[in-house]
């Protein structure tokens, strides 16, 4: 292979790694731009409500429980009865919940940067089944029970826009803040006035209330119910469902999403864990029993920016071999920096996307971004090779393999196969129009 030639492969793949450097500084940028954007919403999320979970209702029995035990007295030896007094609770899950809610989302924006906060319109209802003394069967006698209540787990009470009112049977009873119990952490809670004869026989209590709640990002719902119905309605067509059970029915559209869940106590085994809790054993089982929805935009334009720019090289490899392709078949020179500044031109083009992404919808931000390039490059490349034929066949190329690196970003499940044959393709191009040409010829004078 002629000399002069190895120097021009040589030079075209040190321009190559050099391009790589403005490559890495747009790639940090992204990075930056888009911890910028994650501080901004986290303060949008702070100064108004943060993500929701809603655990319960449950209701809770406090009791104190006279202990007696015998002991030895440690000088006489004598056994004696000494009578202390503990302090307990007594939990109990709905034998059946049910959730229904409409949530409509809204966008704040702080500067360029917007945050999706939801508006969840719910209603729960269900019944407990209360057994006879609560469940005691030995040493009654020592129990006294307090005030039983029940207690809704709700993560950020700031998110909460209606007075909560507790529908039990005929009663209503008005919900008091805090949770009253260190299990569910931050949320409400309400007494019931149940008088202590009521406690000597089974009772049903039928229980519903309405709940306005606010919150960002992702809506978790803890599945208490010995059987639990959770049905949500949204207009956000782009859910993530989370969690560890996924809905059971689903309908998305291009207006939202209604999805449902149902499990049992046979799924979620949600009695065995909150024992292992209330009894100071690890509670991680019973709070990490969940589900919902992300109202989270799952690819949003900089994850979008980053994978684009994951096909720089490529892109800057499949550019410099075209113009090889024409210096060995059109017998033309192309000089180094010639190569250099359409390489740069590529580059700017991440540049551009990431900039008018944060502006406008990420398919128009493309479109500019590679409209402007494509047509810079085209200009240039039709001087370069002295041809305005072959400038708008480099430049038709060009604008093919930007519609194809769409396709590959729109397409994330086919990314791979996508980009496999494209890249097989156009070996297979450069192969077929290299099949007859003579490697050993090429910088030597054409025969006169």
């Amino acid at each position: 292979m002629n000399r002069n030639l190895l120097i021009k492969l040589g030079a075209i793949a040190a321009l190559i790694f050099l391009l790589m450097i403005p490559i890495l500084m747009i790639d940090g940028m992204i990075e930056e731009r888009q911890s910028l954007r994650d501080g901004v919403l986290e303060d949008i999320a702070r100064s108004s409500s943060y993500s929701q979970k809603i655990t319960g209702p449950l209701l809770v029995v406090p009791y104190r429980k006279t202990v007696r035990q015998w002991k030895t007295h440690a000088k006489t030896g004598e056994r004696y009865l000494e009578e202390g007094e503990a302090s307990g609770r007594l939990y109990f899950l709905p034998e059946r919940l049910a959730l229904g809610g409409d949530i409509s989302t809204e966008l704040r924006a702080r500067g360029i940067y917007q945050a999706r906060l939801y508006h969840s319109n719910s209603r729960l209802a269900g019944h407990f089944a209360l057994p006879a003394n609560f469940g005691v069967t030995e040493d009654l006698g020592d129990y006294r029970f307090g005030e039983p209540f029940v207690s809704v787990g709700i993560s950020d009470i700031r998110g909460i826009k209606n007075n909560l009112v507790l529908q039990l049977g005929e009663r209503r009873l008005p919900f008091q803040p805090g949770s009253a119990d260190p299990l569910l952490g931050a949320g409400v809670h309400a007494p019931l006035p149940l008088a202590v004869a009521d406690t000597h026989q089974a009772q049903r209590l039928e229980f519903a209330f309405d709940l306005l709640l606010q919150g960002t990002g992702r809506l978790d719902i803890a599945p208490v119910g010995r059987e639990t119905l959770v049905d949500l309605s949204a207009d956000w067509p782009h859910p993530s469902f989370v969690g560890e059970y996924l809905p059971s029915e689903r309908e998305i559209t291009t207006t939202g999403f209604s999805a449902r869940w149902q499990t049992s106590f046979f799924a979620t085994n949600m009695e065995e864990a909150l024992a292992a809790c209330t009894s100071g054993g690890e509670c991680h089982a019973f709070e990490s029993r969940q589900f919902g929805v992300s109202f989270v935009d799952p690819v949003d334009q900089y994850l979008k920016s980053d994978r684009a720019l994951k096909y720089a090289l490529l892109f800057i490899a499949l550019t410099f071999a075209g113009f090889f392709l024409f210096e060995v078949l059109k017998r033309l020179a192309v000089h180094p920096v010639q190569y250099g500044l359409v390489g740069l031109s590529l580059a700017m083009f991440y540049l551009l996307l990431l900039s008018l992404a944060e502006h406008m919808a990420f398919a128009q931000a493309y479109v500019l971004a590679a409209a402007a390039c494509v047509l810079l490059i085209g200009f240039y490349v039709s001087h370069v090779l002295h041809s305005w034929l072959r400038g708008a066949a480099f430049t038709a190329v060009l604008a093919g393999l930007y519609a194809m690196l769409y396709a590959l970003l729109s397409a994330e499940d086919y990314a791979l196969l996508m980009g496999s044959l494209l890249v097989f393709g156009l070996l297979a191009t450069v192969m077929l129009l290299t099949r007859k040409l003579d490697w050993y010829g090429l910088g030597k004078p054409a025969a006169a």
